[in-house]
């Protein structure tokens, strides 16, 4: 889609993620014209927000911040998200993307301040000594945006967003899994401290390569949690438009195999970046429109209460009955 000449905002998105992100370039061309447009425009905001905190540009040549610089930033971000919410005149075109989104669609401020909280936890250095606590983390950089777009996508039914968060939820620990040694080097550990002491390592000895096969059990780990939250999300597909399902579920059969290659690669899955190349990435779109239909003739299940759940502050939470509408 191109973006029209009387549409700035799209084309600042468009730019942000021809430049960011080719993966989510690629699997935004599913949506229909007016989703796209939102999703793209979000996706300008949340990738802005993260390079004001990183001192990147389109999540590349990250320059290092002092504490204090970053503590200052993150205020700044906050102090535009709320103005932008109040309907201020935005000077940066990625908080007037947002405010656009916000107002078709409703997404609700504490979701986008969730989201905030996200980076304020790397900005804190926060420890996660638990599984939950990492889940929680997950939820804040990566489930709360998949609720912000199950949102653009049309569905405003909680059971449906606890889905589209279990989907965020796991692409999140995929990620972790992926990154842990990137992570390490850099000073960021997502690893439950449980899982550390077990293995007697901790964030400073993470990376040295000796610990290899420790480090690929903790992420077998990781993997095999991510699993029932992938599932969970499909399960979810049913309740969206149809072209959103097939992007969905595309995206999320793409951020699996990633999981699966790291799983299957052991000590050596960090030797080289783990990633899907484009026949995988044409396979996944296949396996996503055939999950995305078949999707829609299954009995939607029960959530698994099993299952971490956002924070009972986030908006719109409610049980999930079982239940699942087209919107």
């Amino acid at each position: 889609m191109n973006a029209p000449a009387a549409d700035p905002l799209l084309a600042h998105a468009l730019n942000s993620i021809a430049v960011g992100s080719k993966s989510f370039a690629s699997a935004s061309r599913l949506f229909d014209p007016h989703t796209r447009r939102s999703a793209v425009l979000l996706y300008a905001w949340c990738r802005h927000c993260d390079d004001v905190i990183d001192g990147q540009q389109a999540g590349h040549d990250a320059v290092p911040l002092t504490p204090a610089e970053a503590r200052q930033r993150l205020a700044e971000l906050r102090a535009q998200t709320h103005d932008a919410y109040l309907g201020a005149p935005a000077q940066e075109p990625a908080f007037a993307a947002l405010q656009d989104v916000q107002q078709r669609h409703g997404i609700h401020r504490q979701e986008a301040l969730d989201l905030l909280e996200g980076f304020a936890m790397d900005v804190d250095e926060r420890q996660y000594q638990t599984l939950e606590d990492t889940l929680q983390y997950c939820y804040h950089v990566a489930g709360v945006v998949g609720l912000m777009m199950a949102r653009i996508m049309g569905t405003q039914q909680p059971q449906v967003l606890h889905r589209a968060c279990d989907l965020g939820l796991a692409m999140q620990l995929t990620n972790i899994a992926r990154d842990i040694i990137d992570d390490a080097k850099v000073g960021r550990c997502y690893l439950p401290r449980q899982w550390l002491d077990e293995f007697g390592l901790t964030p400073a000895t993470l990376a040295q390569p000796q610990h290899r096969a420790a480090v690929a059990q903790m992420a077998r780990r990781l993997v095999d949690h991510a699993e029932p939250y992938y599932a969970s999300a499909e399960a979810g597909l049913a309740a969206l438009p149809w072209r959103s399902a097939w992007a969905v579920a595309s995206a999320g059969a793409v951020y699996r195999r990633i999981g699966i290659k790291v799983r299957a690669a052991g000590p050596q899955a960090w030797d080289t970046r783990t990633s899907t190349g484009k026949g995988e990435k044409l396979a996944a779109l296949s396996a996503g429109l055939w999950t995305s239909l078949n999707r829609r003739l299954r009995r939607y299940p029960q959530r698994d209460p099993r299952l971490w759940t956002r924070p009972s502050s986030s908006p719109a939470t409610g049980p999930d009955d079982g239940r699942a509408t087209a919107p």
